[in-house]
């Protein structure tokens, strides 16, 4: 992807994440990019070019971000949770644009075969990724314990984001999670 592309991904990003996607057009996105006017559409030609390429942008961020992740010693359960509650905060504060961006384009997929195959892909590597992380910590099932685990936090951000609470606490429900998945244990 060339720089050019990059920058109009994020400034599409952007406008997703703060307007939603009522507003996602290609002139939209040339002014947010602060470039001049078909910029966007000499790119990404029709609106399912634009989503497709926002799409795998949101996708290659968070991915990034899950990674960090995978710097924990997958054998401490505690150290585990208290990185899942970061990067949860993160996505809810720091990250909250791409967030909502990415929960904007979820429900757009709906009506869109390619967006959900392309989020389909991404799944499996997150999982292929994510799943021997989950099997250190003491899963027995890990592929079954990490979609528990996707989709707890996905409810923790969808939750955050619609009622943002100032004491949000994140690792308290990872932590219950992990117990139930994995027993009392700690890695």
């Amino acid at each position: 992807m060339s720089d050019r592309e990059t920058q109009l991904l994020d400034a599409a990003i952007d406008v997703l994440g703060t307007r939603g996607t009522r507003h996602l057009t290609h002139r939209a996105v040339d002014a947010r990019a602060g470039l001049p006017l078909g910029s966007t559409s000499n790119r990404f030609r029709t609106r399912e070019s634009l989503l497709a390429g926002v799409l795998g942008r949101i996708l290659d961020r968070e991915i990034a971000a899950w990674t960090t992740l995978g710097t924990v010693d997958p054998a401490d359960r505690d150290g585990f949770t208290r990185s899942a509650g970061r990067l949860v905060r993160e996505l809810s504060t720091g990250g909250r644009v791409l967030t909502l961006a990415r929960h904007a384009i979820m429900v757009e997929a709906a009506a869109h075969p390619p967006l959900q195959r392309q989020i389909a892909d991404a799944q499996r590597r997150l999982i292929a990724w994510a799943a021997p992380l989950v099997a250190a910590l003491g899963s027995a099932d890990p592929e079954r314990h990490l979609r528990l685990l996707l989709a707890l936090i996905d409810g923790l951000l969808t939750n955050q984001l619609a009622h943002p609470d100032p004491e949000f606490d994140p690792e308290t429900a990872i932590a219950t999670l992990l117990r139930g998945m994995l027993g009392r244990t700690a890695g």
